[in-house]
């Protein structure tokens, strides 16, 4: 239990309760990688983003440019005939499935199924795969609209498609809370886990949002970074001259585990989950609360979920989309909550702005900051806006003794969302 003073002892039972939620795997896809120890070398040594520039869909937009995945080899993971009847997101989401069963040493043909559920979280689903079918219906006629475009364009295909490629016949949920979805998709294994529904659960987010309506649409928000001369310094978290953010697509999904079930089996957990909770501003379709007042419940609810104190948190991993109201609103949120000490960054600028995967690709760097010990660095930040009011880590890596860490998400509909992650 926390102390008068907010000081906690190590040894606190609650670090070793019987609702115990291990991370035992890791997937990974996006433009800083394929793959969690790829990407995790990437986002830490890389002074400037790579694979992201113009993008086909987007030509002749105000933001036509995007951080794309490249290098992937779907082939690898899946056969053509199942990857052709699904969009895009759902295809990155296959494949960082695998890697993160993979990467927890799990066997999907020895497992019951039963006991396996699949959350995950997109923003627009197969938006893209829509895009393109109304290129087909208006150019080629009704008759050459793909039947399988009905089912690739909702927001639970992506689970649907890694329950089949999994084996797994537990809940298959598609969670859609704007870009929190990814962070409520992980929070909703994490209930699912405690509630006794599963002994695994698969969990994170995948997005493909490069259409363009809906970047048209960003533009006209002013949302979205304009600097179309130099696309890989647009991205600026925190930055005094920060313009907005840039999108990019992606995956990252994490393998939950029951802590009773990973040591039976002699799994080593990367990290372990300790608290989640989300809420809502109820103040706007698309702009935060000015006060910050939805993202500081979920933090604060978060934390006491977790047992653990304010003081004990050595780094955020903030939402940071490098939009001025998001990133001063954030920044004061974690001050007043969490003072002076956590170490804060923001690995937008290395991935682009995914959207409902944020939470999932953000949560899986957050698990590897804290197993190595290393704080990513906010790539681009140049010059710290003065208003914000934390400690962001930029330049390069840092190192810290981190034992407890943050995740932050928030996004259209007022939708927040925090988990806490810790070593021990």
């Amino acid at each position: 239990m926390a102390g008068s003073d907010g000081s906690r002892a190590r040894t606190s039972p609650a670090r070793t309760r019987a609702d115990d939620v291990a991370v035992t795997g890791l997937g990974l896809v996006s433009a800083a990688g394929i793959g969690a120890e790829e990407t995790w070398q990437r986002v830490t040594t890389t002074t400037s983003p790579s694979h992201v520039g113009p993008h086909e869909n987007l030509r002749d937009l105000p933001c036509d440019f995007a951080y794309t995945v490249a290098g992937l080899d779907i082939d690898r993971w899946m056969d053509v005939a199942a990857s052709r009847v699904l969009a895009p997101f759902a295809r990155f989401a296959v494949v960082a499935a695998h890697q993160a069963v993979t990467d927890a040493g799990l066997d999907p043909e020895a497992w019951e199924g039963g006991r396996v559920a699949v959350v995950i979280g997109s923003s627009h689903g197969g938006i893209t795969y829509h895009d393109e079918q109304q290129r087909v219906l208006a150019e080629r006629g009704p008759r050459r609209v793909a039947p399988s475009m009905a089912s690739a364009i909702t927001v639970n295909s992506a689970a649907g498609a890694v329950c089949r490629a999994l084996g797994a016949t537990g809940p298959g949920l598609g969670i859609s809370t704007a870009c929190a979805s990814g962070t409520d998709a992980i929070g909703t294994g994490l209930q699912l886990l405690r509630a006794g529904v599963c002994d695994v659960a698969v969990v994170g987010g995948a997005e493909a949002p490069c259409s363009r309506p809906l970047i048209a649409s960003g533009c006209q928000m002013r949302a979205m970074s304009r600097r179309r001369d130099e696309p890989a310094a647009a991205m600026r978290p925190f930055d005094a001259d920060r313009d907005g953010f840039v999108v990019g697509e992606g995956a990252g999904l994490l393998v939950l585990e029951r802590g009773d079930h990973a040591r039976a089996r002699g799994a080593a957990p990367r990290a372990w989950l300790r608290g989640y909770a989300a809420t809502n501003d109820a103040h706007s379709p698309v702009a935060p609360s000015p006060e910050g007042e939805g993202l500081e419940q979920a933090l604060r609810s978060a934390l006491r979920a977790a047992d653990v104190a304010p003081a004990e948190v050595g780094h955020v991993n903030a939402h940071g989309t490098s939009t001025v109201l998001n990133d001063t609103i954030e920044s004061a949120v974690l001050h007043r909550v969490c003072g002076e000490g956590p170490l804060v960054t923001s690995t937008k600028a290395m991935t682009g702005h995914t959207l409902g995967a944020s939470g999932g690709i953000e949560t899986a760097l957050t698990v590897l900051a804290l197993q190595h010990r290393s704080v990513p660095p906010t790539v681009n930040l140049e010059a710290l806006d003065p208003r914000i009011a934390v400690e962001v880590v930029a330049k390069e890596a840092r190192p810290a003794r981190l034992e407890c860490a943050v995740k932050t998400s928030s996004g259209f509909g007022g939708h927040n969302a925090a988990l806490v992650l810790t070593t021990a």
